[in-house]
């Protein structure tokens, strides 16, 4: 009966952690439809637009550090309870915020509370994998981008018809109605184990921080899409607010989809060929939106990326979970590291050039990367030890 209990409890905690992905991505996602007005009604450059996106990734990155030490202090249930809270109230803040220098602060406030939400939710999906004995992570995953295709798709049309302001106050209530419910039924670790958290030990092999290059320059793409996908639409190509928002949800649609099948690929394709493939398929829809002449066939290739990006992270953060010669914990710290630089600090770079240049190269240079990215893929072939079914 114990045993039955555990496993009930385990289920419901399987839910509450895939409700909390879901209401971060989101947040996240009903951030991008809210960056063509943030720009103009804070009537600011591009230029100073990369650096408050700057600063949402100094904080989420900050955080992300902070939040090892938390979880390994009091365990991944209440360090995501109190982030996952926090977090629900970021994009209120932006959208609150009068002028530049309140902007700045509430942006660093929003990445760090986003930030800190995304490892915890991680860990704590890592335990419930444990508890169940089979993997959630992909699937996991997949919740975030539905919950970025939902934020994304309604943002736009949301905002258009009732304001900034209104739909930014509606996300909030909707995310923190879904955490405060989730929070009741997260399961905690037997025991945090703090003994196992090393400060500052950087592995010898450089192959993972290889792998970590990967995860890099494929997240720099996901995060370009998320932070300049939407202005590319409305500034070059003549799309409207509700279009325009529709192209990170296209995005990150077609991945939430890919995503809750990407294991069975896997399983029957091997890690490196379908990372491969994957790679082929992005590169190919950013090539096509960044040549795109019409607002439509942009959306369509944004969908075309984010159908290859979907599975190309979970196999580079296996690969480096799985890396010979040192613990998957080491090896997934300096692969997430590097990776979610990509996705939170260096899109702020596509506005330091946007400003001098146009969306459309960039995004063209953003399939280059992903090629790389695809001449890369064997360093990937440790993954090959996670794709073994779960059963």
């Amino acid at each position: 009966m114990d045993a039955q209990d555990t496993m009930q409890s385990a289920i419901r905690g399987r839910w509450a952690v895939a409700a909390i992905f879901l209401a971060n991505g989101f947040l996240t996602g009903s951030w991008a439809p809210q960056i063509p007005v943030f720009l103009t009604r804070l009537d600011i450059s591009k230029f100073t637009l990369g650096l408050l996106i700057l600063l949402f990734g100094v904080g989420a990155v900050a955080a992300m550090s902070w939040c090892g030490h938390l979880i390994s202090r009091h365990g991944s249930r209440t360090v995501l309870r109190w982030f996952g809270l926090c977090g629900s109230l970021g994009l209120l803040i932006v959208a609150l915020a009068p002028n530049v220098p309140l902007a700045a602060i509430a942006m660093i406030i929003f990445g760090g509370s986003i930030g800190g939400m995304d490892v915890a939710m991680n860990a704590n999906a890592v335990v419930v994998e444990r508890r169940l004995s089979r993997a959630i992570m992909s699937s996991s995953h997949g919740f975030w981008s539905l919950g970025g295709f939902a934020g994304g798709g309604l943002g736009g049309y949301a905002i258009q018809t009732y304001g900034h302001l209104a739909h930014a106050a509606v996300v909030t209530v909707i995310a923190f109605a879904v955490i405060a419910v989730a929070v009741g039924y997260l399961i905690a670790e037997d025991k945090p184990q703090a003994a196992e958290h090393h400060r500052l030990t950087l592995p010898a092999n450089p192959l993972v921080y290889l792998v970590g290059l990967m995860a890099l320059l494929t997240m720099i793409s996901e995060g370009a899409v998320l932070d300049w996908a939407a202005l590319y639409l409305r500034q070059e190509l003549g799309a409207d607010l509700a279009i325009a928002g529709l192209a990170y949800a296209a995005f990150s649609g077609v991945m939430a989809v890919m995503r809750f099948f990407g294991d069975g690929v896997r399983n029957r394709f091997g890690a490196v060929a379908t990372l491969r493939g994957s790679a082929v398929v992005a590169a190919a829809g950013m090539l096509v939106a960044g040549l795109s002449p019409s607002p439509w066939i942009a959306i369509a290739a944004f969908a075309l990326c984010g159908f290859g990006i979907a599975n190309m992270v979970p196999i580079i953060f296996s690969a480096g979970g799985n890396q010979e010669g040192m613990s998957s914990g080491t090896g997934m710290s300096v692969v997430t590291t590097m990776g979610y630089s990509g996705i939170l600090v260096a899109p702020s770079a596509i506005g330091f050039v946007a400003e001098h240049s146009s969306f459309g190269p960039i995004f063209v240079a953003m399939s280059g990367l992903l090629i790389v990215v695809l001449l890369m893929a064997g360093l990937a072939h440790r993954a090959e030890f996670a794709a073994a079914p779960a059963e």
